[in-house]
């Protein structure tokens, strides 16, 4: 069986249009600027669908939707992928559950990556939106928001990615100056994550600014 013929055209078919009915509610939002953002969905053991390089997001039809293997490569397609797909497919390769990645570039989220890319973390302590992180069942609790230094080079900040699942537990991360990736086991749980981020990173954007103006 050829590499274009090993995963089901209609998996495929369904994961597309979920991504594109959601990405263009995430579009709406003002969350995917310009042709910004990556967003993908496994379709089994060995491939995900996931947005094709240089698109509108707010914009999506079918073709704008290819498969990869998580090595990152294309299949059955001469689209190029995301120049970001080795982000997404490093995290299908490793957690079987992961069945979901969504990458936007909201304001929250790209200001917090500037703001916080000293200390290289964001900490979110005692909010009650915790509990919208799978696992967790009490606000009181902390999470630390990792964000790394942006670069080009992908096999370098997915290095970067895999040391810090080394750790424990993430559900998301930044990106200095770029903006936020963030998975679940589906689509909903994904979208749960990365709403639940922003909302809490624009709480502690908006500590901050009453901080200064007192």
């Amino acid at each position: 069986m050829d590499s274009a013929a090993s995963y089901d055209p209609q998996a495929l078919r369904d994961r597309a249009a979920q991504l594109i009915a959601n990405v263009r509610e995430l579009s709406q939002l003002g969350w995917t600027p310009a042709t910004s953002s990556n967003f993908s969905a496994r379709l089994d053991a060995g491939h995900a669908a996931i947005t094709v390089s240089g698109r509108d997001k707010g914009r999506l039809v079918e073709d704008d939707i290819m498969v990869v293997d998580f090595d990152g490569r294309a299949v059955g397609s001469a689209h190029r992928p995301s120049a970001e797909t080795l982000l997404h497919t490093q995290l299908y390769r490793r957690f079987d559950d992961v069945g979901c990645i969504l990458h936007t570039h909201s304001r929250h989220q790209t200001v917090a990556s500037r703001l916080f890319a000293g200390p290289g973390h964001v900490r979110l302590e005692g909010y009650e939106l915790l509990k919208a992180f799978r696992g967790n069942e009490t606000h009181e609790t902390a999470i630390d928001v990792p964000v790394l230094p942006n670069s080009q080079h992908m096999p370098t900040l997915a290095a970067q990615v895999d040391a810090l699942l080394d750790r424990g537990p993430m559900w998301g991360y930044l990106i200095d100056g770029h903006g936020l990736y963030a998975w679940g086991r589906d689509m909903a749980e994904a979208r749960r994550h990365l709403e639940a981020f922003d909302f809490l990173l624009g709480c502690e954007l908006e500590i901050r600014r009453l901080a200064v103006a007192r």
